[in-house]
């Protein structure tokens, strides 16, 4: 049996996390490198050269240099894709119209706004929601 001490596991074990997080950042990069527009192909080339051939260095420089708009890029692309789903909700829940269930809750929502500021009254609330329910 080795000795293994709890000491060296922790340490092994930090040593794997720094690895994995070295790995996440450095395609990070990578991905923002392709991502930016700003950037032309020969810069885009030599960002990928350097980051591959002098890792360490690349990705500091990248991140130093260009670390501030990384972020924007990231914030844009977040926002893109909540666009994206937002839109996507939309067209799913279909026409916001008098038909389909989408219109029905409209419908329902103006009629209890018009109850809440007094202009129908609870009669005619039951009535008009039944009509719309049936």
């Amino acid at each position: 049996m080795q000795n293994y001490p709890l000491l060296n596991l922790f340490w092994t074990m930090l040593e794997f996390f720094v690895w994995i997080l070295w790995f996440f950042l450095l395609f990070k990069i990578l991905s923002d490198i392709f991502r930016s527009h700003d950037m032309s192909g020969w810069g885009k080339a030599g960002w990928i050269i350097l980051v591959i051939l002098v890792p360490f260095i690349g990705v500091l420089a990248y991140v130093i240099v260009r670390g501030k708009s990384m972020g924007q890029r990231d914030a844009e692309q977040a926002q893109k894709a909540d666009a994206a789903f937002k839109q996507y909700v939309r067209e799913a829940a279909g026409p916001s119209g008098g038909s389909g269930a989408s219109g029905h809750v409209d419908e329902l929502a103006r009629l209890a706004e018009l109850k809440s500021s007094g202009a129908l009254t609870e009669e005619e609330y039951q009535k008009a929601k039944d009509k719309i329910l049936a």
